[in-house]
C-alpha cells in the first residue's frame, strides 16, 4: 500500500443540511430573487355605494344649478329697469319708481342701513352667544343644560312679526331711557349723534339692532355649543393634569377648538341678519334724510324696502327696480359667507 496522501473531493451540501444553499465558501451561490407582481385587486362597488354618490353628486350639482339660476333670475329682471334708471344705482339715495319713463332710484342708503343694523346685531349677539354657549357645556348642572338650551332654542321658533311687535310696543318703550343717555352724553361719538329717528318713538336702527341680535342669538348658540361639546376629552383631561383651571382649559382647549365653529355660527345669524324683512319693516320708520351712520338714524334695509313696494309689483320695470335691489342683497350675503368660509380656512390651515 502506498503511504501517498489522498486527496478527498469536496462534498456536495445535503439540501437538509443547516446553511445549505446559502451563499459562503462551501455554499452555492444564491439566486436573484425575482419580484413576483401581484394581481390588482378589483374594487367591487356595491350597489348602495353608487346610488348614494349619484344622489350625493346629484344634490350638490342641484343646488349649484339653483343658485345659479337665482342669480341669473335677479339679472335678467332687474336689467330692464337699471336701463331706463336715469341715476347711479350704486351711488344715488333716491326712490322714483312711480314713472317707468322717468326712474332714479338707488341703493346706496339701502346698503348703508342694512349693512349697520345687521353688524350691529352682531356685534351685540355675539359675546352673549359665546358666553351662553360656555356655561352650557362646561359650567351648568346636567340637569339644568339641556332644559335650558332647549329654551334658548325656541327663539328661533318666534315668528318674526311677533318679534317686530314686541320691539315696537313693548322693548321699545322699555329701552328709550338708555337710548336718550346715550344721545345725550355720548353724541360727540358720530355712533350716538342725533339722527333722522325718533327716539322716543323706538323706530331707529338702535332698537332694531337689540331686536334683531335677540333673533339671531339661538342660531350661533346652538351652532357653538355642538362645537364645543366635540372637544375631544383628552385634551380637557391634559389641560386639566397640567394643572390649569376650568376657565384655562376654556380658553386654552376648548374655544380654540371651536373657534371655526363659533364663527360658522356667526356668519350663519349675520345671514338671517342681513335677509330680515317682518321685524325691521315694523319697527324701522322710513325718511327722505340722508344716512348718516348713527344707531339713532332710522330708514329702510333691502328686505323692508322690497316689502314696503311690494304693491308695484303690477308692473314689470318698478318691480324690476327692486329686483335689481334684491340682487345686491343676494351678492352681499354670498360674498359674506365666502369670506367666512375662507377665515375658517385660514385658521385651519
Amino acid at each position: 500500500m502506498s503511504d501517498a496522501p489522498t486527496q478527498s473531493a469536496p462534498r456536495t451540501p445535503d439540501p437538509g443540511d443547516a446553511g445549505a444553499g446559502v451563499g459562503g465558501p462551501l455554499g452555492t451561490p444564491e439566486a436573484p430573487i425575482t419580484p413576483t407582481t401581484a394581481a390588482p385587486s378589483k374594487t367591487v362597488t356595491r350597489p348602495g355605494d353608487r346610488v348614494f354618490t349619484s344622489m350625493a353628486t346629484g344634490s350638490a350639482v342641484f343646488i349649484s344649478v339653483l343658485i345659479g339660476a337665482i342669480g341669473a333670475f335677479l339679472v335678467w329682471r332687474a336689467v330692464p329697469a337699471l336701463a331706463r334708471n336715469e341715476v347711479n344705482f350704486l351711488t344715488s339715495s333716491e326712490w322714483v319708481t312711480q314713472d317707468i319713463n322717468n326712474m332714479a332710484f338707488g341703493v346706496l342708503d339701502l346698503f348703508q342701513v342694512t349693512v349697520l343694523v345687521s353688524l350691529f346685531a352682531l356685534v351685540l349677539a355675539m359675546p352673549v352667544a359665546l358666553g351662553i354657549a360656555i356655561f352650557l357645556t362646561e359650567y351648568s348642572p346636567k340637569r339644568l343644560a339641556r332644559p335650558l338650551a332647549y329654551v334658548i332654542d325656541l327663539l328661533a321658533a318666534v315668528p318674526s312679526i311677533v318679534y317686530g311687535l314686541w320691539g315696537l310696543l313693548i322693548f321699545a318703550p322699555a329701552i328709550k331711557p338708555l337710548a336718550v343717555w346715550l344721545n345725550e352724553n355720548l353724541s360727540w361719538i358720530p355712533l350716538f349723534a342725533t339722527g333722522s329717528g325718533s327716539i322716543a318713538g323706538g323706530g331707529t336702527i338702535f332698537t332694531a339692532g337689540i331686536v334683531l341680535a335677540v333673533m339671531i342669538l339661538p342660531i350661533i348658540t346652538a351652532v357653538t355649543r355642538e362645537v364645543f361639546v366635540q372637544t375631544p376629552t383628552a385634551q380637557i383631561e391634559a389641560a386639566l393634569a397640567l394643572g390649569a383651571t376650568k376657565w384655562e382649559v376654556v380658553k386654552t382647549t376648548i374655544i380654540p377648538f371651536g373657534k371655526s365653529g363659533y364663527i360658522s355660527g356667526s356668519m350663519l345669524g349675520l345671514g338671517r341678519a342681513l335677509g330680515e324683512t317682518m321685524a325691521l319693516y315694523m319697527i324701522l320708520r322710513t325718511t327722505s334724510k340722508a344716512f348718516g351712520w348713527s344707531l339713532f338714524d332710522s330708514g329702510s334695509t333691502i328686505a323692508s324696502k322690497i316689502a314696503l313696494g311690494y304693491a308695484e309689483f303690477n308692473n314689470e320695470i318698478q318691480a324690476g327696480a327692486y329686483i335689481a335691489v334684491g340682487l345686491v342683497l343676494f351678492i352681499l350675503t354670498f360674498v359674506v359667507n365666502a369670506a367666512a368660509r375662507a377665515a375658517i380656512a385660514g385658521k385651519r390651515a
